[in-house]
């Protein structure tokens, strides 16, 4: 009888600057879900900087109420701190990464009422000589900066991909590791010429080796590496770089304007989100079709081959020949041989024969 493989589950349990994560391949493992690596810095790019700022504002009343608490030194001032530390909490669990993980709840919502209770912990908090003390200005100075660490990141990665992403011919590795040298070039030279400063891309992470169980594939095991993190912005800036060492990169959607991720060196610039103002059509089959619309001058043999194939197909799905949904597939498929031509990737004569395949 085989034996039955015993599946070991540690149950964790989070906080906001300190939280694990696990990397496998080209895959990182949050909570109990997992996502391309890379995604989660596409989710933070798309979220609204509005909600950013609210978070900025609810730290703003949340720090005079934990200073007030050191001075009164009361239950009601105690209170007042957790009630705007829990509005804060709020907002924040339920970002990206926070909200697949378990977080340690019963602490960081009833933070100050178990701190009055421990006296001897609660001596230290307001002994400045102290570890404590410490630790209970440093709860606030994490905070005070946390959406503006999400902010930079996220300022970063724009220009990155706006400056010297975007121009790029081809999409994979290696491309993308000499656009970052030159972005890392120019930012290195603007710190030291303005802020007399460094570009830093470091920061402290805790490194393990784990077994661990196959999510979606019973009975496999692979070796992962467990990674915790002291904020969310030393995460995103993690799994931003694996990516692109992996040939994974986030990329504006020419039509929508929102982040989506480009895997494994696959490169289009249109996101295949439902598009605005449209009920099933996405932005890469819509954006097919108004490529298509531009102008005709200076059209290469490759773009009139194109033409030519579009407007068979058009003529095909006015006779009925093909239904609607075979035409927006049959465009976006020929509108991806084209980029692949225009980037070097097919002839003209290899073009011409793929477009006879429709």
């Amino acid at each position: 009888m085989a034996e039955k493989q015993l599946r070991i589950e540690l149950d964790y349990t989070y906080t906001y600057d300190q939280f694990t994560v696990f990397f496998y391949g080209d895959r990182v493992f949050v909570g109990k879900k997992d996502y391309p690596i890379g995604q989660c810095c596409v989710d933070v790019m798309n979220l609204d900087e509005a909600s950013l700022g609210e978070i900025d504002q609810r730290v703003r009343l949340f720090i005079p109420a934990a200073q007030k608490l050191l001075i009164e030194k009361t239950d009601s001032a105690a209170a007042l701190a957790q009630e705007r530390l829990n509005a804060v909490w709020e907002l924040i669990f339920a970002l990206p990464i926070y909200r697949d993980l378990k977080m340690d709840e019963a602490c960081c919502f009833h933070t100050f009422r178990q701190l009055m209770a421990d006296r001897e912990k609660w001596a230290q908090v307001q002994d400045p000589s102290s570890e404590g003390y410490a630790i209970y200005q440093g709860m606030m100075a994490g905070l005070a900066c946390f959406a503006e660490s999400i902010c930079v990141f996220r300022q970063q990665v724009m220009e990155m991909t706006r400056k010297y992403f975007e121009p790029l011919k081809q999409r994979n590795s290696g491309t993308y590791a000499q656009a970052y040298s030159r972005f890392y070039a120019d930012t290195l030279s603007i710190g030291a010429h303005i802020f007399n400063d460094e570009f830093e891309q470091s920061f402290p992470v805790e490194v393990g080796f784990v077994p661990m169980m196959h999510p979606t594939e019973e009975g496999r095991i692979f070796v992962a590496e467990k990674s915790t993190f002291n904020s969310l912005a030393d995460f995103l800036r993690t799994e931003f770089y694996r990516g692109l060492a992996l040939g994974n990169a986030p990329r504006q959607c020419h039509n929508c304007g929102r982040y989506f991720l480009l895997t494994a060196g696959y490169n289009t610039c249109y996101c295949n989100n439902i598009a605005p103002g449209e009920l099933e059509r996405t932005c890469r089959k819509v954006g097919a079709h108004r490529k298509e619309a531009l102008g005709k001058a200076n059209r290469t043999p490759a773009r009139k081959e194109y033409d030519r194939t579009y407007n068979r197909l058009k003529a095909r799905k006015q006779r009925g020949k093909i239904s609607v949904d075979e035409w927006n597939a049959a465009v976006t498929k020929a509108q991806e041989l084209l980029e692949r031509s225009e980037r070097g990737e097919l002839t003209d004569e290899e073009l011409k024969h793929r477009f006879e395949e429709f």
